[in-house]
């Protein structure tokens, strides 16, 4: 646990020094935002939810991208002598989930300011918002490093995740729905929130089982 803090640390510290990357993210979030409103004003719900979360989907990109582009072959041989892959890749996880996080309640707030609020229970888009920048962020965080292993080719991480991440994006925009008002039978929410979880806790567990052979190539 004290290697995965450190690797934490260190990249927390990487992010503070170079605040033009993460100050870059939000700009780009702040900039589509305010270019929606500007071309239609505040939507009706429907269009709002599928715009929050697409809007999500490629901050996700942006921001998670760099997870393992970052890392040099140099630093990454020093890792493969001082950590364990496993500790290595749930320091990512982590760290890219904290990242998508904050993005995420940015993205609710600039929402809310510029397009308004149609959400009727706001605590549970809330919820739901997270839920779903946490699914994001480790699905492409894998997908990220295995880009890392092919020649830092960026797109080989949308082209991997997009397949894997549509799933996920439907269950989010149908479960997201209920927070705009719409009735579902009884026990279907708890479902599909169930799914969601699965889902992350399956490639968390993917994660820890295929990075090992990453690490070692």
């Amino acid at each position: 646990m004290s290697k995965i803090i450190t690797l934490l640390k260190k990249d927390f510290l990487l992010e503070l020094r170079q605040q033009h990357t993460f100050f870059g993210i939000l700009l780009y979030v702040a900039s589509t935002i305010f270019v929606l409103y500007l071309a239609m004003g505040q939507p009706e719900s429907t269009v709002y939810d599928g715009l929050f979360w697409m809007i999500q989907l490629f901050v996700c990109i942006n921001a998670v991208a760099k997870s393992f582009m970052q890392e040099s072959k140099g630093r990454m041989l020093y890792f493969y002598t001082i950590t364990s892959p496993v500790q290595f890749i749930i320091s990512k996880l982590i760290y890219s989930s904290v990242i998508m996080l904050l993005m995420v309640l940015v993205s609710l707030i600039l929402f809310w300011v510029l397009l308004g609020n149609p959400v009727m229970n706001p605590l549970q888009f809330i919820g739901i918002a997270c839920l779903g920048g946490l699914s994001l962020s480790l699905v492409f965080t894998l997908m990220s490093a295995i880009a890392a292993k092919a020649h830092q080719n960026a797109a080989i991480m949308a082209i991997l995740g997009f397949p894997l991440i549509i799933p996920q994006l439907l269950l989010l925009i149908r479960l997201s729905k209920s927070a705009f008002g719409e009735v579902f039978r009884e026990g279907a929410l708890l479902q599909i929130t169930l799914l969601l979880i699965g889902l992350d806790i399956l490639v968390v567990v993917l994660s820890v089982v295929l990075f090992p052979f990453l690490w070692k190539d």
